[in-house]
């Protein structure tokens, strides 16, 4: 057997060869995700270097983008569900058709968050704050960044579909282009380097832009040079009426469980927005740096279901058990550090921006939250987002979130804000409680083993 000591004991054990296999996984799609995150986080330096203002107007701008993110990770989980399995299986003509079931969904809402962006992004931002300066600066990112989402509705579906098929070291190589151009073109056009006209948030938005543009263009050109699945249209969007009934029945949930995720977790900017822009500097600050730090965590998570999931597809019920069990092991270590590291990091944080003192001490405090938020996080997306749904249990994760989300974390921020009118620490704490109130039953249910299930079936 092949194991980690962990105080001497085995309790990192796993079978021959696994930690081979999860990582092999896992480091491509942990560089894509800290290439994300670090590029979140400079846009959050530079912006913040130029003022306040900008850096709070950025973030509740970003949240459009933040919506679509939410929606992409969850048309990811969507399409990883069943795309990983039937790769196991070796049916390379039905993944083609999920990847047409997806596109079809991503652009749907590309689409609608493009022309909302354009038509009426002051619109837009009041639903984030009441704040006019805020809403005027917010608006004109808003406007130039819009044409982004439209590009990522392409790009995304392309990219989840391949790191099923287990080309993962596509999507990181294809994020260190994009979003490396995103930094260098962040700085140009923000700052007015090399004789290009200092634009502030707007350079920031067309930054954005540029980059997924060549991101659609890389992955059009790639879809064209690849063979692991069909290419003809006539296959990708000729999709068989079971097909499209197992997508809704396992797919389905996932994806809006992971909507309905974001659109809670987005009002918890809502209440915060209106609490001021001290509290939302500082958590634009300190949802970079958590997910900087989780993506270790997160990146697990999406390599397991791709493993798991293959095994299910293939008929190795007992081997995804086995491995279940050993990344559970491994995600609460890596939790665990994530959390000691965000307390070791806490004293440097707030220098990377011109803050006031007082949106300093919020971000000192809830750095130590977060310390502690994300190891319940981190155990519940391992749980939910991957074991659960790769053997097609996605209803339940669905059920178990939406719950604690919509009737635990959103009506304490919304009644602590606005009723009880408490301290803006207060509130953010409350409304950090959904991880640790759905903890035990996701639990309970991974105990069940009730998510292993072979979701294939035979179309030609």
């Amino acid at each position: 057997m092949q194991y980690l000591k962990m105080s001497g004991n085995t309790w990192l054990k796993a079978r021959d060869g696994f930690y081979t296999d999860i990582f092999r996984l896992v480091l491509p799609i942990v560089i894509q995700n800290l290439i994300t995150s670090a590029v979140s986080m400079a846009d959050v330096v530079m912006l913040g270097r130029v003022n306040q203002t900008v850096l709070s107007a950025a973030s509740l701008a970003g949240q459009v983008q933040f919506l679509l993110n939410i929606v992409y990770f969850g048309l990811n989980s969507a399409l990883t569900i069943l795309a990983a399995q039937y790769w196991g299986k070796g049916d390379r003509r039905s993944i083609s058709r999920i990847m047409g079931i997806g596109l079809w969904i991503s652009l749907v809402c590309a689409v609608l968050a493009t022309t909302m962006a354009i038509v009426g992004p002051s619109t837009v931002m009041s639903f984030w704050t009441d704040d006019p300066l805020l809403r005027q600066t917010g608006a004109e990112y808003l406007r130039i960044v819009a044409l982004s989402y439209l590009f990522a509705g392409f790009s995304q579906p392309y990219l989840s579909i391949m790191k099923s098929c287990k080309r993962v070291k596509l999507s990181a190589a294809v994020s260190a282009l994009t979003l490396g151009l995103n930094v260098i073109l962040n700085a140009i056009l923000i700052f007015g380097l090399f004789g290009f006209p200092s634009m502030g948030i707007a350079g920031a938005a067309l930054a954005t832009v540029i980059s997924r543009g060549v991101e659609l263009i890389v992955c059009a050109a790639d879809f064209m040079r690849q063979r692991l699945i069909p290419r003809s249209p006539r296959i990708i969007f000729v999709i068989p009426r079971l097909l499209r009934i197992d997508f809704v029945k396992y797919s389905l949930p996932a994806f809006l469980n992971d909507a309905m995720w974001g659109l809670a977790f987005n009002m918890n900017s809502v209440i915060m927005g209106h609490l001021g822009s001290d509290i939302v500097a500082a958590n634009s600050i300190v949802i970079v740096v958590r997910d900087l730090l989780s993506v270790t965590g997160f990146g697990l998570s999406a390599a397991a279901a791709i493993l798991l999931g293959t095994e299910l597809g293939s008929g190795k019920t007992e081997l995804a058990k086995k491995d279940a069990s050993s990344i559970v092991r491994l995600t609460f270590l890596i939790s665990l550090v994530q959390g000691v590291f965000i307390l070791l990091i806490s004293p440097l944080v707030p220098h990377f921006a011109l803050l006031t003192d007082t949106a300093k001490k919020y971000l000192r405090i809830m750095l130590f939250i977060n310390s502690v938020y994300q190891v319940g996080q981190t155990l519940n997306t391992i749980w939910i987002a991957s074991i659960f749904r790769c053997g097609g249990n996605s209803k339940y994760g669905m059920i178990l979130d939406i719950s604690c989300m919509w009737f635990v974390a959103v009506p304490l921020g919304l009644i602590s804000a606005f009723v009880l009118k408490l301290p803006p620490l207060t509130v953010y704490l409350l409304m950090c409680t959904d991880e640790f109130v759905k903890l035990p039953f996701a639990l309970h249910h991974y105990r069940s083993r009730k998510w292993i299930a072979n979701l294939t079936r035979d179309f030609d």
